[in-house]
């Protein structure tokens, strides 16, 4: 199956440089500056557009596997500077790259397909991500990528967060952690006329309430969770320091390959029975990618990469996802939630397959043929049963950006 993009995702020294450029180019409104280092030495650097007290912060990179949040990035720095109002009484800032070791492994510039996008595959384990780190950690272990986050957030004091993500495959929404009266009319306009569908009934907002379709307000600290075996937890994450501050974070999801199965909103006919079969799905699959773990795991002794680490936390959070879906009651009896836990079912193990590979191909192992036909296999399955097409990059981009200059223009009014 060919999805050919049109265009190519930039690398952090691509957005280093176009930011530079930008700087250069409007002395008066721009700064660029370092804020910190990465756990490897690599530069945080942060575009900052005005100079008004009242400030927006967004953020590109969180994960690495997520790359339309750079491309986005740029072309909001470019439209503020371009639209006087949108600075008139606010500054804009812009985080490059939340995570820049992470980036530096996730290598898919172009992908043509669901299998070329996993050959470059890498997402770190939850300890390791910038944004979720706080969620799994004790304060004095956090990476430096999160305590510059934060410095950043108490340093600005942002009235919104926009912190820009991503899924393979799916439809867009956003994730809040206040509501946003009026968010919900514009963000399903922008859907509808890029053609990108609204994931009505995402996984990953599996609970809580919905300001409107696509939109989702995240619960308060204390609820339960959907699923109460995931170790981490949107309410201890860097999305929440704005309310500090008095401010809140939108989380703007995109996907690079749409499917039209996740906004559906008619109800499942048996939803129960639906998560018992994606969990025995689930557990089949890890247990595919646990043996080629397991048999190769004595040839790769002594190795403990990022890779690796993360291959393995994703199979470690298969058992407790399994189970929560075969005992706890649907968080929602839609086609489109039990069809985004289909996709959530089929993404993980795959994942892990394709970080486990990239480990084998380096080592040469004898594995890595079986396992990569398997990747091949699983990514060709995945984008069949969605019906994938590919989003255009410049109709992703734009459909973030007008979503973030929503969220910034009603959470304003918000604030006032």
């Amino acid at each position: 199956m060919s999805l050919l993009p049109q265009l190519r995702y930039p690398t952090v020294t691509q957005l280093v440089a176009s930011a530079c450029a930008l700087a250069a180019h409007r002395p008066g409104l721009c700064t660029l500056r370092q804020v910190g280092v990465s756990r490897a030495g690599r530069p945080l650097h942060l575009l900052s557009v005005g100079h008004a007290r009242r400030a927006v912060l967004v953020v590109a990179g969180a994960h690495a596997n997520e790359p339309t949040g750079g491309p986005t990035l740029l072309a909001l720095a470019e439209r503020v500077l371009s639209e006087r109002q949108l600075r008139a009484d606010t500054s804009w800032h812009f985080l490059l790259c939340a995570d820049p070791d992470g980036a530096s492994l996730h290598r898919t510039p172009a992908p043509r397909s669901l299998f070329d996008y996993h050959l470059g595959f890498f997402r770190p384990a939850a300890e390791e991500q910038p944004e979720w780190s706080p969620s799994v950690l004790p304060p004095h272990r956090l990476p430096p990528e999160t305590r510059t986050l934060t410095r950043v957030i108490d340093e600005l004091r942002p009235y919104l967060q926009a912190t820009l993500h991503g899924t393979d495959l799916g439809g867009s929404w956003v994730q809040l952690t206040k509501d946003i009266p009026g968010l919900a009319e514009p963000f399903a306009k922008s859907a509808a006329e890029l053609h990108i569908p609204v994931e009505t009934g995402a996984s990953d907002a599996a609970g809580w309430a919905a300001s409107g379709p696509g939109v989702h307000v995240m619960p308060s600290p204390g609820a339960g969770a959907a699923y109460p075996s995931m170790p981490d937890d949107a309410r201890h994450s860097t999305w929440y320091e704005p309310h500090r501050h008095g401010g809140l974070t939108a989380v703007v999801e995109v996907p690079m390959w749409a499917s039209d199965l996740v906004d559906d909103p008619a109800p499942h006919p048996a939803p129960a029975a639906a998560m018992r079969r994606l969990a025995r799905r689930l557990l089949r699959d890890a247990l595919e990618v646990e043996r080629v773990l397991a048999e190769a795991l004595p040839r790769l002794e002594g190795l403990d990469g990022p890779l690796l680490r993360a291959a393995k936390w994703a199979l470690e959070l298969v058992p407790g996802l399994a189970a929560d879906w075969m005992h706890t009651p649907p968080a929602d009896n839609t086609m489109a939630y039990v069809g985004s836990v289909d996709a959530f079912g089929r993404r993980l193990p795959l994942r892990a397959a394709a970080m486990l590979l990239r480990v084998l191909q380096e080592t040469d192992d004898r594995a890595a043929p079986g396992l990569e036909r398997l990747v091949a296999t699983w990514s060709d399955a995945f984008a069949e049963r969605f019906r994938a097409r590919w989003v255009p990059l410049e109709h992703q981009v734009e459909h973030q950006s007008r979503t973030v200059v929503a969220a910034a223009l009603h959470a304003r009014d918000r604030a006032a």
